[in-house]
């Protein structure tokens, strides 16, 4: 079966989701005939060189039903025309009914508008996000009669209600997600487990191909040569860069090191103002969002990555975060918390360290720890380039997801292969 599949994306393109533009990317390379639905605009100032490379047309619903009502009043008009629109209906007034909020009222909105614009061959729906994206990919299916599926992450599943999760689970025809923590949950919240796949993203090692220079030998002991720690994520609650920073402040006086904080973020100014308060300001380099090629640069110029995640008092938290998979891919020693997917990484000790989340303490020694040690840093980054190696391709797991858009009968078109 050809046609096209109708991909439902929160925000594109979003420099904290390269792993999905990464797996876009790949459906393309493969031969798949996409074309992207996107809930909001792009807010980003810069753009991954991957997203240069994905050709799908793109069509933004509008982010607020009142800024463009004849567009949302011609959805509405063509939808209750179509068979499967009383049930849409029925089915968003019950969610209604158990989440009365203004983004339940705009979900529906937005699906009247994706049922009424959806390309004349669409074949499938495949959508990013089982929450606020979840839902207008489910009402669109209400009311078009497309079959589709959903790829889960981690705030998506752990801010949603499990009522709502459950129902989205058994209407969808199959979901993947990507750590196995997420894994268990879905599948315990479903009536068939065996619905619920787990497919890592992966990173693209050609994009990130193995640091050709020598680790340093920098072991704190010389204020002209640093340790220098990084971190790359956005300025965020479930990121723990609070922690981060107070434990900063605790290495000892005689602990000579830089940290740099790559990516935006509400939290920004008020981490800003900590490293201020802390009298940290000369060692510390808070850069905002940068380029892919920037990001790499630094890795291989840094002894130590460093991403305290916590789970948040919402209930969000990483799942498995790409930079640290990145970081490993440079053979940089990371270390971080033991949380959600990350455990599937990081081994404790082995290639990389392990904190419990929200411990200053415990986070200062460890980076003390491996500040001091270029002979461990170095044997920890060989082993977790190995694992990324190993386990982290995303050219293996990409196969994965293919197959189930097979098993579908969505097959790949020869013209979109010679794209």
């Amino acid at each position: 079966m050809g046609g096209t599949i109708v991909v439902v994306l929160k925000g594109y393109p979003r420099l904290s989701e390269t792993f999905i533009a990464q797996e876009i990317l790949e459906l393309q390379r493969a031969g798949f005939s996409l074309h992207l639905f996107s809930l909001r605009h792009p807010t980003d100032k810069q753009r991954h060189p991957i997203h240069s490379e994905i050709t799908a047309p793109v069509t933004y619903l509008p982010e607020y039903l009142h800024e463009e009502p004849m567009r949302v009043l011609r959805g509405w008009l063509a939808s209750r025309k179509l068979p499967g629109y009383g049930a849409a209906l029925r089915q968003f007034l019950k969610d209604l009914v158990r989440d009365r909020t203004r983004n339940r009222i705009r979900r529906f909105g937005q699906a009247l508008v994706m049922a009424n614009e959806l390309p004349a061959d669409t074949a499938w729906l495949y959508v990013h996000f089982i929450h606020t994206p979840g839902s207008v990919t489910r009402y669109t299916h209400l009311i078009t009669g497309k079959g589709w599926s959903c790829s889960a992450h981690a705030k998506d599943i752990w801010t949603s209600p499990d009522w709502e999760l459950s129902e989205k689970l058994d209407d969808a025809t199959w979901t993947v997600t990507c750590t196995k923590g997420g894994h268990e949950h879905l599948q315990a919240l479903c009536h068939d487990p065996r619905s619920v796949h787990l497919v890592h993203h992966g990173i693209d090692l050609k994009r990130f191909p193995p640091a050709k220079h020598a680790p340093s030998e920098r072991d704190g002991g010389n204020a002209d040569k640093p340790v220098r720690i990084v971190t790359v994520g956005r300025a965020v609650k479930k990121k723990g860069l609070d922690t981060l920073i107070s434990a900063l402040a605790m290495l000892p006086a005689n602990l000579h090191w830089q940290w740099t904080h790559i990516g935006g973020g509400v939290l920004s100014d008020e981490l800003k103002r900590q490293v201020a308060d802390l009298g940290l300001s000369d060692q510390v380099h808070m850069l905002g969002s940068r380029s892919q090629e920037f990001i790499l640069n630094t890795y291989r110029e840094s002894d130590l990555f460093v991403l305290p995640s916590r789970i948040a008092p919402d209930g969000d938290r990483d799942g498995l975060p790409n930079v640290l998979v990145e970081a490993q891919s440079q053979a940089l020693a990371c270390i971080s918390s033991p949380i959600s997917g990350i455990v599937e990484l990081i081994e404790d000790g082995e290639n990389g360290l392990l904190v419990g989340p929200d411990d200053d303490k415990a986070l200062a020694a460890a980076i003390e720890k491996l500040a001091k040690d270029p002979t461990e840093r170095r044997r920890m980054g060989k082993n977790g380039a190995e694992r990324v190696v190993s386990l982290f391709d995303h050219r293996t797991e990409i196969q994965q997801l293919i197959k189930l858009f097979g098993d579908l009968g969505l097959q790949p078109t020869l013209e979109d292969a010679a794209q």
